[in-house]
């Protein structure tokens, strides 16, 4: 496990390496962003980029959602995983927002929660760039990127990791070392080959060591 000077530094180096990161899921109010997170799931933040553009022109708020029928939907999200049962949380969550909340996005994690398809990690997405509210959402870059470099344990689930970082992290810098680590697990830390062998947290990370060693890396 890392020690906090070398947590700092960790942080200090992903700033440095991805300054402007931020979320790359496309949209332009709370509504459209609640949508993509969700349409994001086991999914790429780049396949959701090419279905929201015409999705976002067709439907503008919830009670489009629901005057299309279901099989309307599941065509306009055809090309995304899991698209029935999406499309399905898609007019849950809408009639909730329309029955609950005004038609408004809700600001706090746990009236997020109670939408369908929506769980902590996209409640947190949601709150933390939609509403500017500290947050760390743990998905499986974050999760990736904390075990390998030691700040959490491997045994941690994705419930831990996000505690531990809510520790280990200050509470301002949680919104954007949620992207940052996201940047990093997505085009440097990669599930598969780790950029290790350019990595300038070799030096702080066992598990790039061992790969090093193995030869299982990915040279620059």
């Amino acid at each position: 496990m890392l020690t906090k000077k070398q947590i700092r530094e960790t942080l200090e180096t992903i700033k440095d390496m991805y300054p402007e990161a931020e979320c790359e899921l496309h949209h332009s109010n709370a509504f459209e962003l609640l949508i993509a997170v969700v349409l994001s799931a086991q999914c790429t933040d780049a396949l959701v980029n090419k279905v929201t553009p015409g999705l976002f022109q067709k439907y503008k708020k919830p009670q489009d959602y629901l005057d299309a029928s279901q099989g309307e939907l599941e065509q306009d999200i055809r090309s995304i995983g899991l698209y029935r049962n999406k499309a399905k949380n898609i007019k849950k969550l809408s009639a909730s927002l329309l029955e609950q909340f005004e038609g408004e996005v809700p600001r706090s994690r746990d009236e997020l929660m109670s939408l369908a398809g929506v769980g902590r990690k996209t409640a947190n997405v949601v709150a933390s760039v939609a509403f500017k509210t500290p947050a760390i959402a743990v998905d499986t870059h974050v999760e990736r990127v904390s075990k390998r470099l030691g700040i959490c344990r491997w045994k941690d689930n994705v419930r831990e990791v996000e505690e531990t970082l809510m520790k280990k992290v200050p509470e301002e810098e949680w919104a954007d070392t949620h992207h940052r680590l996201i940047f990093f697990g997505r085009y440097h830390c990669r599930a598969r080959d780790p950029q290790c062998a350019s990595c300038p947290l070799l030096h702080l990370c066992r598990e790039g060591q061992k790969r090093m060693k193995r030869g299982d890396v990915q040279h620059a």
